[in-house]
């Protein structure tokens, strides 16, 4: 047995062993446990052993604090008592009800975003390639193709009813036969025909055309799937349950989802797509001002995911969707702020990101032009906002549809031109509207300007050396910029102990960390919150961004870099939303700290009151 493998076991007999485990995760340090009982853990056992630096109790979770390899006792741990795993952010507690409708959202709809953004291009594409009589309706091209564009959306409960089951923790099967029921050609053909049916005596609501394309009816079933699922497999006998359990399912929710379920998501799906409708009839011109100018920041908050199911609803209910085509603008401006910033800035690394996330907004990805370069520097981003409020206001008034799901970029414009009348009117007007936005977003960004980061150039050059080293010290400098704090008032008894290793603290002004030395990546936990850099020296430094920010998941961080990369002093690791941090009620400030403190002679930090990055920020004394 190896040496992870023992203190997994030891940890795991201490918890409570695996039957008092409700779930456990793994951040950049510690195991993360929701037990049954907390009173079942031997936490004295735990702080006595060798391997385990500190147990934390905080948020619901029994954290036992391991070091830098926890990955590796993770490991060992799963497989030991085959645990399914899971995300830290499903195992904390999601704040309120619109918290977790947008969580619940965001989880489900994720998984194909891309395959769904696809298809929704490709059938856009076709639309205008029989626009332009490139192709025929009736050529094999074209049936093929579109077989393939239109079948995700047809068959969306499909994927929905998979993604969902995840979520849910409930079989995927059986929510994937629950989802072939409710698009199954008898049922399909039985709505578009008009016909009424009954189960029992009891009517069943079809619809015009039954479950295609639905979105509401098989989340809320497969929720409820989740729940009778276990309720039977507690009192069904364990041999009878490979059968049993599927069976008593299939006979309690195909019924259930018919009668009550599915005419009940219809419901609450025609009163989302109606509230939307009219407030969009009411004045299209200021819908569109205000998801145009406002589309960015409910992005930054992940608002966002509450707009997908209106509008999939109204791609499913009316055959056409408004609120894309006012999405465009404000995506678009963004990169046209950033192309001005591209033309403005001084400083070599900021030009290099500006230009490159010009492009990536030009196809519908602002993550790294928004966190990377306008949100920052603070009036290109207000600039691409009032660019995008316009652009989306000139949409609305010009009541341009889209026909189709697809990623918010130019590659949607073809999207907009109806099927049967292939009239491109639709389409040139938000062409004009998005280009109005990108070109008046790069003239404000040149009026209103910027505080150019110009410092940022001196600690970028690749001839810098990385930690400066004499004869009694090597210096490493400050990966970030704002206010210096002693580690012993971190907010973590694990840190502020200097259990893991003497350093500092910053609470940070700007969301950049950057490289304190010259070395290697050999720890990026996958939100990117928490980044582990050996030095060529040696010297090993463990940087995590904000406290207990592993429960944002990937939200609000941003990685330039990844596990086994070799970076230079002053490269950019991270870029993080300090807002969207301190939004989620976690404190901000980022330990330094040296995990191998014990093989050098001292840590010393500058007694500094604040710092930018690239300056002296901690010595590391040799033996």
């Amino acid at each position: 047995m190896s040496k992870n493998s023992e203190i997994a076991a030891r940890v795991l007999d201490a918890v409570g062993g695996k039957e008092n485990v409700k779930s456990v995760v793994h951040c950049a340090t510690r195991l993360r446990f929701v037990l049954n009982d907390e009173g079942k853990a031997d936490t004295a056992r735990l702080q006595q052993d060798n391997d385990v630096i500190q147990v934390v109790q905080s948020g619901g979770q029994y954290q036992v604090v391991i070091g830098s390899h926890v990955s590796d006792v993770y490991q060992e741990l799963t497989a030991m008592a085959n645990f399914g795993g899971g995300d830290a952010a499903s195992n904390e507690k999601k704040g309120n009800i619109f918290n977790q409708f947008v969580d619940i959202i965001s989880s489900i709809f994720t998984p194909f975003l891309g395959a769904m953004a696809g298809a929704g291009v490709l059938k856009g594409f076709l639309t205008l390639a029989v626009t332009l009589n490139w192709i025929a309706p009736e050529s094999g091209v074209y049936v093929i193709l579109f077989s393939i564009a239109d079948g995700l959306f047809t068959y969306l409960p499909v994927l929905l009813a998979f993604t969902a089951a995840n979520k849910f923790k409930t079989s995927p099967f059986l929510a994937v036969s629950l989802a072939m029921a409710l698009v199954h050609p008898s049922i399909t053909a039985l709505a578009g025909a008009g016909e009424s049916i009954s189960f029992f005596g009891i009517p069943v609501i079809l619809g015009l055309s039954g479950y295609t394309s639905s979105v509401i009816p098989i989340i809320l079933a497969v929720y409820i799937q989740s729940h009778v699922e276990r309720f039977f497999k507690k009192i069904v006998p364990s041999f009878l349950q490979i059968i049993a359990v599927p069976l008593l399912v299939f006979l309690i929710m195909a019924p259930l989802t018919f009668v009550v379920v599915g005419p009940l998501g219809t419901i609450i799906g025609d009163w989302l797509g109606s509230a939307y409708n009219g407030i969009y009839n009411f004045s299209p011109i200021v819908a569109g001002a205000v998801m145009g100018g406002l589309w960015q920041i409910f992005v930054m908050f992940g608002m966002h995911w509450g707009f997908v199911p209106i509008i999939m609803l109204n791609l499913g209910q009316v055959g056409y969707d408004t609120m894309v085509p006012m999405l465009l603008p404000a995506v678009l401006a963004q990169g046209g702020a950033a192309l001005a910033v591209f033309f403005l800035t001084k400083s070599v690394k900021l030009k290099g990101l500006a230009i490159s996330s010009t492009i990536t907004a030009i196809f519908g990805i602002t993550e790294p032009t928004v966190y990377g370069v306008t949100l920052p520097l603070k009036k290109p981003f207000i600039a691409a906002c009032i660019s995008g409020a316009i652009g989306g206001a000139f949409i609305g008034f010009s009541n341009v549809a889209n026909y189709t799901f697809g990623l918010v970029s130019v590659l949607s414009l073809p999207g907009f031109i109806p099927q049967d009348t292939k009239d491109m009117s639709g389409m040139i007007a938000a062409a004009i509207g998005m280009g109005g936005a990108f070109i008046l977003a790069f003239i404000l960004t040149y009026i209103l300007r910027f505080d150019d980061p110009v410092e940022e150039t001196a600690i970028v050059k690749p001839e810098a050396p990385i930690a400066t080293k004499t004869k009694e010290r090597m210096v490493l400098v400050s990966p970030l910029e704002g206010k210096v704090v002693p580690l012993a008032e971190v907010p973590d008894q694990v840190f502020a102990s200097g259990a893991l290793g003497k350093g500092v603290a910053v609470e940070p002004s700007i969301g950049k960390l950057f490289a304190p030395a010259d070395g290697t990546i050999t720890t990026l936990f996958p939100t990117g919150h928490a980044v582990g850099l050996t030095t060529t020296d040696g010297a090993e430094i463990l940087m995590h961004i904000g406290m207990d920010t592993v429960s944002l998941d990937v939200e609000g961080f941003e990685a330039a870099i990844k596990q086994g990369d070799t970076v230079k002093k002053g490269d950019l690791l991270v870029s993080f939303d300090i807002e969207k941090i301190k939004a989620a009620g976690l404190p901000v400030i980022t330990p330094v700290v040296v995990t191998n403190t014990n093989e050098y002679l001292d840590v010393l930090d500058m007694e500094q009151t604040d710092v930018l990055p690239g300056e002296d920020f901690l010595t590391i004394v040799p033996n």
